[in-house]
Parts: C-alpha cells; structure tokens; sequence
C-alpha cells in the first residue's frame, strides 16, 4: 500500500501538489471502507461485538502502516495499538459506540448527496477510515503510533492508563474524533466530573404521622439547591443534576433518594474546586445523611495545550491549498483530555466533518474527507519529517 505516494525529496512539496490528489483517488475505497466499518457494529457493552470489530480494524491497519496492532485486552476489551519505530505523533481514536447491538437492521449507512447516515458513522468511524488513509500517504509512518480503544463511550476506564502511557512516549497527540462545526478543530475540551449522591432518610406513613419520619425527598432537593450554588455562570462551570430519585409508594414518607451529578469546567483549578466542594455537602434535615460517590472523571484539556498545534495544522491546509480550519473550544470531553493534563501538545477533533453524535439524525459529510484526510497527512509531514514537533511546548504558566 505505500506505493500510493510518489517519492520526492522535498516533502513540503509533496504536501502541496500530490497529497490532495492522492486522498482524491481514495475517496470511492474510504466509501467502501465505511460501509463495512459501520456494519461491524461494536456497542461499547458488547465484547464479542467488539472483538469482531478489533478483528476488522487490526487487519487495515497493518495494511496501512505495515506493520500488526499489538492487541491490549484489559478486562475483556480489547484495545488496538501500533507501536512507532521511532515515535513522534500518536493518532487517538476509539471504535466502541453508543448504539446497541442490532440497530444496524433499521438503520444501515445510507450515502445520499455526499452524505452518510448511520449509527456511529460521524462518533467516529468516518474518522477512524480517515487516520488510516492518511497514515497510509504518511512520508514517515514509522513515526506515527496509532491507538485505538474501545471504552471511550463509557469513561475509558480500561484504557486511560493505556492512553496516559503512549502520550508520554510521543510528543504530540492527534485526536480524531468528530470535528466541530465546519469542520473546526478543538483546541480545548471542557473538564468533566461525575457523582452519585445517596440521601438515607426514615420511612414513615404520610397520612398518619409523617412527623415520624425523615423526608430524603426534602434532603435531597436541599442538596439540589446547594449544588447550583457551586455554578460559575462567569467562568462556564455548569453544575447540572441529571438523574432523581425517591420514595417507594404515593403515601410513604420517603427512606432514601438519590441524584446523579454532571459537572463540566474549563480549568483544573474549578473542577478541582467544585469537586471539593461536593464531596464536602453535609445533610441539612437533622438525621439524615447524605453519602457522595464518585469524582473527577477527565481533567480540562486546556487551550495552552491545543493552541501550538492549531498554528501547525493551519499551516499545513496552506500547503494544500485548502481552508486553514477554526480552532475552537468544546464543553463534552474525550481521551483528548488525558493527554492534554499531562501537558502533552494535544489537537483535537481532526475527523469527520458531520453532526449530531449519539442521535439517529447523526451524519458524516463524505464529499469532505478526502480533504480531511489530506490535512492530516500533512499535518503528519510537518511533525514528523522536520524538528517542528521538538519545539512544540506549551507556554509557560
């Protein structure tokens, strides 16, 4: 497969006459690529799915890189991963998604008018079809590791340490996840912390005598109340309670309650903060207690670490002759933000241009990838075949 790109000595020149063209001529095979890449459905709660689906990927990946994935199973999953001879860059992505095992049936891909349907197509296979393409026109792929994982939907628990140890072997991580609107890049990821909080109360009958008891219902809106206090409006830190529960019966004083708790932060220091602010929420009915599970889940992935590699990639649409992309800041996370906390140079949202993630309306432009992918493989030139990427730090303070 390395025989797609013609050999020249000056890279930079490479990059601005053949690589377009190159990623041109791959457009039909990406197609077909993401046809069967969408068939091979791999929900993140489905390990044979995913096994299938690891399977499907190892396989096109070792074409395009010329060498085999090392296959990391941790706790059933099974994370891909090619290994860099010489590691510079390490393209970030994951395969699992959030549709369940058979939704494929009512809802194939579809391409209509340069646009794909289908469930994952756009969070990220679209994105995935594109990294291997442009690792394949790479002028140094030796350079470039690719990992793969398949937990991202649920919080990369199994991979994070995978993920925290390939982005400190490299010196830079491109992220291709969905892209923002217009094709934007991320340059900032919001923070993200998760919570449980228990209420105990005492059960008592509502008609009869409710004084005998303790509402955890009444605790717990108390608690709601005092976790929006812990909101910044100014700052954009969003303190948001998702799910409610209490009470067993319509007359039942309620015995216990619950509330899970979604918070989102543009610096270490809010999310730091608000969490412990809410591992210190103390009960306000006398006798109740109120009990706190869970924590930091992704620490902000901030603009100092996205900022360097915005300057590069913009440089490197100008020597394709495309649009130098946006740079913009996203409120969800992604394993973008494990490597950006660990101050490594992180760009994020380097795949599919499309929208709607998560929901049946989600779609992938593909009349757009064949650009991006040229983007990307000279992005990789310039980080890869020149000191650039030994110069990319991240300010200071």
């Amino acid at each position: 497969m390395r025989d797609r790109r013609p050999g020249c000595e000056d890279l930079h020149v490479v990059a601005r006459i053949a690589l377009s063209e190159l990623a041109r001529n791959s457009a039909s095979e990406m197609v077909e690529q993401l046809h069967v890449l969408v068939a091979c459905e791999s929900p993140s709660n489905s390990l044979a799915a995913l096994g299938d689906c690891a399977d499907l990927l190892a396989g096109w990946g070792e074409e395009a890189l010329g060498r085999p994935a090392r296959r990391v199973v941790r706790d059933g999953l099974p994370h891909l991963l090619w290994e860099a001879l010489d590691p510079r860059v390490v393209l970030l992505g994951h395969f699992d998604t959030v549709w369940p095992l058979g939704t494929i049936a009512d809802w194939p891909l579809t391409v209509r008018d340069g646009v794909a349907s289908g469930p994952g197509v756009f969070d990220m296979k679209a994105g995935i079809v594109q990294m291997l393409t442009a690792v394949e026109l790479a002028a140094e792929p030796s350079r470039v590791s690719i990992l793969l994982t398949c937990d991202e939907e649920t919080g990369s628990a199994t991979s994070r340490d995978l993920i925290e140890t390939q982005a400190r072997r490299h010196r830079a991580v491109l992220v291709c996840e969905p892209s923002a609107d217009g094709g934007a890049v991320k340059v900032a990821r919001k923070g993200t912390a998760w919570y449980r909080i228990a209420v105990a109360g005492r059960a008592s009958h509502a008609g009869l005598e409710p004084e005998l008891g303790v509402n955890a219902g009444i605790e717990l809106a108390h608690q709601v109340l005092a976790l929006e206090r812990l909101a910044s409006r100014a700052g954009g830190t969003t303190v948001t309670p998702t799910l409610l529960s209490a009470g067993t019966t319509a007359n039942t004083v309620p015995e216990s309650a619950s509330l899970h708790v979604d918070v989102r932060a543009w610096t270490r220091s809010e999310l730091d903060r608000v969490n412990m602010s809410v591992r210190d929420l103390a009960p306000h009915l006398p006798e109740a207690a109120v009990t706190v599970n869970g924590g930091i889940n992704r620490y902000p992935f901030e603009l100092a670490m996205g900022l360097p590699l915005l300057d590069e990639v913009r440089a490197a649409a100008e020597e394709i002759g495309a649009t130098p992309p946006e740079g913009v800041r996203s409120g969800g996370g992604s394993d973008g933000n494990f490597t950006a906390a660990l101050g490594v140079p992180t760009l994020d949202g380097l795949g599919a241009v499309g929208a709607h993630p998560h929901a049946r309306s989600e779609w992938a432009d593909v009349t757009a990838m064949p650009e991006r992918v040229a983007l990307l493989a000279a992005l990789l030139d310039r980080l890869t075949t020149t000191d650039l990427v030994g110069d990319i730090e991240a300010p200071a303070g």
